[in-house]
């Protein structure tokens, strides 16, 4: 009996382990590489499908089984396509030799810095009439927006943000990223809404506001060129004339750690209108 069960199971030595590890690292570096883009959403799709597939297989279910595996063969041939940049970044990732960082959530004592900063500086700008979008990362990464901008890497604090939108500077008509209480990058590239409908006072940076928040889960602080108000995107909607208090409760009612998040935030405000 032991003879038959050693026959069945191969042998497990130290390459064997090594070889594990190895592939364990590799999955491990390129799924870093990708968890802060969008390409993380399109995996958990893709998993779902797998998921079904596999399911249909064993329940014998043939037509779903067909349909899940004509979608595999689509999705297979469309993978370099959709992920493209994402390539680009892992292989330049490999020619550098740079490995992953970390990165650390903040405490409340920097999220209330953060807030108080943002606040300050849409306010400042606000009264200037000084054109600003301001976009806060949440949960989807926004590395793939960030690599149309100039790369800034640094603390948040009202005098830099202020100074990266300076009247005809390079950084001034893009948008600004933050990830965490650090820039990420300025002078960003956004995708503007293609909804229809909306008010025609609304300027380039507002629908790329809400074309950005369709897309992710991110937050946008607009503050308008021409009239100086302020305006909060998030799930696609905005919110305007916000002044100093109601941003910063806004901000902070989006970020605690005990909200119930974005969406059901949504729905409250929905459900009062």
């Amino acid at each position: 009996m032991d003879l038959q069960i050693r026959n069945f199971i191969p042998p497990f030595g130290l390459i064997d382990l090594l070889d594990v590890l190895i592939v364990a690292l590799v999955l491990y570096k390129l799924y870093d590489m990708i968890k802060d883009t969008r390409a993380v959403t399109l995996l958990k799709g893709l998993l779902v499908v797998l998921v079904m597939a596999l399911v249909s297989n064993w329940l014998h279910l043939n037509v779903l089984y067909w349909l899940m595996g004509k979608t595999l063969t689509v999705v297979a041939v469309a993978l370099p396509v959709v992920f493209q940049p994402e390539l680009r970044r892992a292989l330049e990732h490999i020619g550098r030799g740079r490995f992953f960082s970390k990165s650390k959530r903040l405490n409340d004592e920097e999220m209330s810095q953060l807030f108080k900063d943002l606040t300050k500086t849409a306010v400042a700008l606000s009264k200037t009439r000084t054109g600003a979008l301001i976009v806060v990362e949440r949960e989807t990464g926004l590395n793939d927006y960030a690599e149309s901008g100039i790369r800034i890497d640094g603390v948040v604090s009202t005098e830099l943000l202020l100074n990266c939108f300076v009247v005809n500077t390079p950084l001034h008509d893009g948008a600004l990223i933050i990830r965490g209480n650090r820039i990420l990058a300025a002078g960003c590239l956004l995708p503007l809404t293609e909804r229809s409908g909306l008010d025609k006072e609304l300027g380039t940076r507002h629908r790329a506001a809400i074309g950005l928040t369709e897309q992710t889960d991110a937050i946008v602080i607009v503050v308008s060129e021409e009239t100086g108000v302020i305006s909060l995107a998030l799930g696609g909607r905005l919110e305007r004339r916000l002044d100093s208090s109601s941003l910063q409760s806004r901000l902070e009612e989006l970020f605690a750690p005990k909200a119930q998040g974005l969406s059901d935030y949504i729905n409250r405000r929905n459900g009062r209108q």
